[in-house]
């Protein structure tokens, strides 16, 4: 044969042997595709299960993204500046640049707490810009009515940034005049008006209205009057910018950027708002609350997606296990491995793929719930139309690239045999041990979160929060690989007290609980997450608000506080106080915030901490803050501080030492420690003078005054001496009047609601889900043991015992896997153990036994009359 003949056969050959590939490749596909509809049928009630599990999935994951999402198109509302076309401004932000071990420099930003001014000179010079037709220095002041309602005070001129316009009267001529809301006065009368001192009166001059509703009523003055009122004559609060005709938006803001460069304002100097950007100038810290908020939802939506992918691998896993026989079968009847994977993967891909879609519908309600929680005046949360859609592919394209790999991955074992071998394993009984490398993959997570737990023993603030959190993660996570090894040791613990109490149905329990240690620990894996995860979402906040609580209880001295409205209490109203017959001390309580620089295990952080403004030679008789070190009374002028002892720790300073602060407004001082005190839980980290922070705040208003009575019932001398204050009220002192924070916000109970309420919610499902899942698959095991003489009482008893055997497990492993990280965390913070209410730990057992109960009993009514099962 020639070499050009063996070629063409050559060729022919391997042209023929494609189709024939290509046909059987066809076949395969057929056969798999096969048997995933047939396993479909079949197997329903199991990948119902499945189903239920993997659309909550894909609802919550969609909810978070639409939340985050809406977080992150977020801004503050135009509501002051709506007739302005640009806000010139100073920079609400500081910045810390530092450079971590062995890294570039890194930079950390944080907004400001206080308003950061301009200079007076400014407003000239926005007004000489090329564009500009008006420029108007829009300083602001709270105002309280006399009949107790909050206002804002601004001079006429600034009306026209709103605009406002006159429908009665005329403008203000004279310092005794103003123009009115219509929701306060009329023309032609009277309006008591308390600003930054004792209320007096004025002549309403005429009233104004806009067509733009929203935010806090004006009461306006004239512009000297404001500027006097306002008490900062040599810079304003921002300008407000209207510009000329056909003058665009861009143009405007190069123009005004031009002109105002080089002024002090800020640590970067003044900003040019435009657009939906001018709500910053109205709310200074919306932008940094969300920024919080972004970071504590982010890491909340962190923890759902390692929830949800738990439970989907767990639930999916467990199907796929209970039909090892049924594949271990069809590989010995001549199915090949890739066949097996194929079928596998498409039922797995079908039932996440349909489940996905529903979830995702199901998690546009889902979002817009918990972002009706979270939005708030300052700061409302958009939803275009465009972001419930793409929320919901994100959480649906989660949960379907979820449940494929798993699926695989749970039936690699049974599809790996050989044929022979494969007949055997159709024969044989559950596995109960977990593959070596599983068991080393949990051992090595347990490790890791119990030396995570010891890292936040030694840690403080956010750092001792992160490593506390990243211990419960590895613990939920290693308790999920090690579940039969946990289960096996908890049925050796357990088993003998079923056996003895139950007797014939406590056997059965026991027996079976012991012969299944895989599917025992499937079965404690959704119950350990879901204890672990409430408990820690629950008992951080009460442990530091339980510690708060008490030491603020301990350090209370005053007898008396003096409340006022929401726009604060002028400085002299305490001055009155303290001359009162009766009153031994009293102090106002300014409140402000202080930004600390400092490194996080090598990182740049900025630290934003609550801080009293207080008077020290009356400091005593009201607060008792247990000075360790120093005195207190020293804590005057402002150069001076006082500094929790843990704080000192962590800043390595004593008494004597320097600490440099960047107060509310920016300003950064270095400030001389002159006591160190322990009960910084309750009062804050800092405490400064009351001089210090008032030439740096907003509105140097006190927010309570403390009173200690030197003999009896000092209220009626108390309330005389307020007498020329509008809405002030005198009570009993509360351990919470004198907290650094109050012991719970409305954000601080929808994060609550979200992360114990919504995420619990969905794992309690899941044990629903994974029980049901589990009592599906045992009703042939049932109708054995109808079959051999077992009593229905006695196999109703026994799946109770089952189920309360795999409750006490659960809830007892899960408080200990709670516990663990909740110690590390609280020893540092509060020098004690964690605590969580009886009562709030009772609805969780509650509501985790009525949810396994329904899991284990509901599912196996119908097995335990003896009928088909379709498990």
């Amino acid at each position: 044969m020639t070499v050009a003949g063996a070629q063409k056969r050559t060729t022919v050959a391997g042209t023929r042997k494609k189709p024939v590939r290509a046909s059987v490749r066809a076949g395969s596909r057929r056969a798999s595709a096969f048997l995933a509809r047939r396993s479909l049928t079949s197997h329903r009630r199991a990948w119902t299960a499945v189903f239920a599990t993997a659309a909550a999935a894909a609802a919550l994951l969609g909810a978070f993204a639409l939340v985050l999402g809406s977080l992150l198109l977020a801004g503050p509302p135009v509501e002051r500046y709506a007739g302005a076309d640009a806000v010139v401004v100073a920079d609400q932000r500081v910045t810390y640049t530092a450079k971590p071990w062995g890294s570039e420099p890194r930079t950390a930003t944080a907004h400001l707490p206080e308003r950061v001014r301009l200079e007076r000179s400014a407003v000239a010079r926005a007004a000489a810009a090329d564009g500009v037709a008006l420029a108007v220095a829009d300083d602001t002041v709270p105002v309280t009515v006399g009949n107790g309602a909050p206002a804002v005070g601004r001079s006429w001129p600034s009306a026209a940034l709103t605009p406002y316009e006159l429908s009665e009267g005329r403008a203000p001529r004279s310092a005794s005049e103003v123009v009115v809301d219509p929701a306060l006065a009329s023309t032609g009368g009277r309006v008591t008006l308390q600003v930054g001192g004792a209320a007096r009166q004025y002549t309403v001059s005429g009233v104004a209205a806009t067509g733009h509703r929203g935010g806090t009523p004006a009461v306006f003055f004239t512009e000297p009057r404001l500027t006097a009122l306002a008490g900062h004559p040599g810079t304003v609060d921002a300008i407000g910018v209207v510009a000329e005709r056909g003058v665009s938006a861009g143009t405007l803001k190069a123009s005004l950027d031009r002109a105002v460069a080089g002024l002090s304002g800020g640590e970067r100097g003044p900003r040019v708002l435009t657009g939906a950007g001018r709500g910053e100038a109205e709310h200074i810290d919306a932008l940094g609350g969300r920024g919080d908020l972004l970071a504590m939802l982010a890491s909340i939506a962190a923890t759902v997606v390692m929830v949800a992918l738990l439970v989907i691998a767990t639930t999916v896993s467990q199907a796929v296990h209970q039909r090892s026989g049924e594949l271990a079968l069809l590989r010995a009847v001549g199915a090949t491995p890739r066949q097996l994977r194929s079928a596998v993967g498409r039922e797995a891909g079908r039932v996440a793929g349909a489940a996905a879609v529903l979830g995702a519908a199901g998690s546009v309600p889902l979002g817009l719930l918990m972002r009706s929680l979270l939005t708030t005046d300052p700061l409302p949360l958009p939803v275009p139309a465009w972001l419930p859609v793409a929320a919901g592919v994100v959480g649906a394209l989660l949960v379907a690239l979820a449940a494929r790999p798993v699926a695989l991955l749970a039936a690699r074992a049974v599809t790996r045999m050989r044929p022979a071998a494969a007949l055997s394993a159709a024969r044989a009984p559950e596995p109960g041990e977990p593959g070596r490398l599983r068991t080393g993959a949990g051992v090595l997570l347990a490790v890791a979160g119990l030396g995570s737990a010891g890292t936040a023993t030694a840690q403080s603030g956010q750092a001792a929060a992160l490593a506390a959190s990243g211990a419960a993660t590895s613990l939920i996570i290693a308790v999920a690989l090690l579940g039969p090894w946990i289960a096996r040791i908890s049925m050796r613990v357990l088993g003998a007290p079923a056996r003895r109490a139950g007797g014939i149905s406590g056997f059965l329990a026991a027996r079976s609980a012991a012969a299944h240690h895989r599917r025992l620990g499937a079965a404690l894996t959704p119950i350990v997450l879901v204890v672990a995860f409430v408990c820690v979402q629950l008992a951080a906040g009460t442990t530091l608000e339980r510690a708060a609580g008490r030491q603020a209880a301990d350090a209370l001295r005053a007898d008396l506080v003096v409340t006022g409205p929401a726009a604060g209490i002028p400085a002299e109203a305490a001055e009155a106080v303290r001359g009162a017959p009766g009153v031994a001390a009293a102090t106002g309580l300014l409140r402000s915030a202080v930004v600390l620089a400092h490194r996080e295990t090598g990182d740049p952080a900025l630290d934003r901490f609550p801080v009293l403004g207080v008077t020290a030679d009356q400091l005593s008789g009201t607060l008792d803050a247990r000075v360790t070190a120093g005195d207190p009374a020293a804590l005057t002028g402002r150069g001076t501080v006082a500094v929790g002892e843990d704080r000192a720790d962590d800043l390595d300073v004593g008494v004597g030492d320097e600490v440099a602060l960047r107060l509310g407004d920016g300003t950064r001082v270095r400030l001389r420690v002159v006591a160190l005190y322990a009960r910084s839980l309750g009062l804050g980290e800092f405490m400064l003078p009351r001089e210090a922070l008032a030439g740096h705040v907003s509105a140097p208003l006190d927010q309570q005054i403390l009173v200690r009575s030197r003999d009896g019932d000092a209220t009626s001398a108390v309330r005389a001496a307020l007498a020329p204050y509008e809405g002030l009220d005198v009570r009993t002192a509360r351990a919470d009047d004198v907290r650094i924070a109050p012991s719970s916000s409305d954000r601080d109970d929808a994060l609550i609601i979200i992360g114990a309420g919504v995420i619990g919610g969905f794992a309690l499902l899941a044990v629903v889900s994974t029980l049901a899942l589990i009592s599906v698959g045992r009703r042939p095991e049932f109708r054995l043991l109808r079959l051999v003489g077992t009593g229905r009482g006695q196999l109703l008893r026994m799946r109770v015992l089952e189920t309360g055997l795999v409750t006490v497990a659960g809830l007892t492993i899960g408080t200990v896997v709670a516990a663990v990280p909740l110690a590390a965390f609280a020893l540092p913070a509060t020098g004690g153990l964690p605590y969580l209410p009886p009562a709030q730990y009772g609805v969780l057992a509650l509501a985790v036994t009525v949810a396994a109960a329904m899991g284990t009993l509901c599912p196996g009514a119908r097995g335990r009359g003896g009928g088909r099962g379709a498990g």
